[in-house]
């Protein structure tokens, strides 16, 4: 019940994050496409794509530090977190100034050479890539001090810290209508953000967490198994960017930058609703791990088996009027709507209803340290989704069909992930589901007829937002209820009502 508490808490601040960092975040992209241009802002996410194309160090890294501060904190000492975290960051050095150095030979001769930019676009275009370049090698360093924040449970401090990076964005944003060059000046204040940005979390972190503070640490024996997980996880994000940054340089190549920006519209709108699952994944992570290093199966299997249900929940109701009403909803957004930007927003929604249902389990692989076999099925995916779309697209495919081709790629990859945890982790398949998945998608299912009716009917578009959203919302809320809830979850559920209900009437007294 601590646990749940915890979570809960965790949960709340991360959401109150989320719903500030989304709407300053949607109204600034707004206001950088209608400063920046199409065109200018096409070139802005492909060119700063293609440093993103090396974030998997990052990522995996991130991921394994995690995995082994939230190990230590279920079985170990104060000294071993410290001997991971010194560990960590010692290798985080090191992978900064190799891709340093990756990124200012390979990745700049491939920006001079391979991408489609013009003439007289270039020069703007490589302040754009050194920059990104200053600000990914950064952000490197500081992700063990990021990781710490997170495995420590202590949202708080990291929503405070993100609303201020977004509130910075926001004024840099107005600034750069100030400027002659609007992108080689957007670059530069990017970057002085995120050294703003990066130090906060260092500082934080320092002063907060005692295994901070201490002296870099020769440790082969866990710098391999740090190396070995998170290798494997690499391995995994880097196959990944064939389904990401290089669908988007085959968007780029096939059909020009114009659509990448219908692109990089429909992916920020998928990353603000995606926050909904993240920000209670984040939250769940942790205890997922120590559960498992406490050897505490029973606790971790349920908890995933809740977060499964949770995060599509939240997704699916987040998700749903926004799939219905893209064009609208688009339209309140921006000035200049980029080619098939509405479309590229349904579908990519879609496929990220997809993923939720997966999300959680992929923590309990990651607890168990067993992820060769996991790591390598889906690095197959998401290569197939590169090579199936980039056939489809010499065959003379339309730009949209990368998406669909994601979509069935990531429903075949649902099966496949479970079974490989069935044989490696000896996960309850059958009983996830059938008892778990199966339930949920239904209700999702049926729960999409009437607000799609309602939608169609409806002429006045605010109207047919708010009806589907409250449609959707109050028959899949009790489909879900009947149907896929146990019965703690319910209780818990009911509990953290009546806790929010007697607050309400308490203070309703006093005043």
């Amino acid at each position: 019940m601590s646990d749940n508490k915890r979570i809960a808490k965790n949960t709340a601040f991360l959401y109150i994050r989320m719903l500030f960092v989304m709407g300053v975040t949607l109204f600034t992209s707004r206001i950088i496409l209608e400063a920046l241009g199409v065109d200018d802002y096409g070139i802005f996410n492909v060119v700063g794509g293609v440093v993103a194309m090396l974030g998997f160090f990052n990522s995996s890294m991130s991921t394994s530090t995690q995995r082994f501060l939230n190990f230590e904190m279920g079985r170990g000492t104060l000294e071993s977190l410290k001997r991971v975290f010194s560990v960590s960051l010692s290798i985080h050095i090191a992978i900064a100034i190799i891709t340093a150095i990756l990124l200012e030979t390979v990745g700049l001769w491939f920006i001079c050479n391979k991408l489609n930019v013009s003439a007289s676009g270039l020069n703007a275009a490589l302040w754009v890539y050194h920059c990104a370049v200053i600000t990914f090698v950064l952000s490197i360093i500081i992700t063990p001090y990021h990781a710490v924040i997170i495995s420590n449970e202590q949202m708080s401090a990291y929503a405070i810290i993100s609303v201020i990076e977004v509130s910075l964005k926001l004024a840099v944003a107005f600034l750069i209508n100030l400027a002659n060059d609007k992108l080689q000046t957007y670059a530069i204040l990017l970057l002085g953000v995120s050294i703003i940005i990066d130090a906060a979390y260092c500082i934080y972190s320092f002063v907060h967490f005692p295994e901070c503070r201490c002296r870099l640490v020769k440790d082969i024996k866990l710098a391999k198994e740090m190396l070995a997980f998170s290798g494997w996880v690499i391995f995994g994000c880097i196959t990944n960017l064939f389904s990401t940054q290089g669908v988007n340089i085959l968007i780029n190549i096939f059909f020009g930058p114009a659509y990448n920006a219908a692109r990089a519209i429909a992916v920020q709108i998928q990353a603000a609703v995606n926050q909904f699952v993240l920000n209670f994944m984040t939250a769940v992570r942790p205890p997922i791990v120590k559960a498992y290093s406490k050897g505490d199966i029973e606790y971790m299997n349920n908890l995933v088996y809740t977060s499964s249900k949770f995060s599509f929940a939240l997704l699916f109701v987040i998700g749903l009027p926004v799939i219905l009403n893209a064009n609208f909803i688009i339209g309140l957004w921006l000035v200049d709507i980029p080619p098939l930007a509405v479309l590229f927003t349904q579908l990519v929604i879609i496929d990220l209803l997809i993923t939720a249902l997966y999300s959680p389990i992929a923590y309990v692989n990651q607890a168990s340290g067993k992820i060769k076999n996991y790591q390598l099925a889906i690095s197959l995916l998401f290569v197939l989704i590169f090579g199936i779309t980039w056939l489809l697209y010499r065959l003379g495919a339309p730009v949209y069909m990368a998406f669909v081709v994601s979509i069935a790629i990531s429903f075949f990859g649902l099966f496949i992930r479970v079974w490989i945890l069935k044989k490696e982790n000896d996960f309850p398949a059958n009983y996830y589901l059938t008892k778990v998945l199966a339930p949920i998608s239904l209700c999702g299912l049926v729960s999409f007829a009437l607000p799609l009716y309602l939608h169609h009917i409806i002429d006045n578009l605010w109207v047919s937002l708010v009806a589907t959203s409250l449609s959707g919302l109050a028959i899949f809320s009790t489909l879900t209820w009947v149907f896929c809830l146990s019965r703690n979850e319910k209780g818990f559920i009911q509990d953290k009502l009546s806790m929010i209900l007697n607050k309400i009437s308490s203070n309703r007294i006093k005043a």
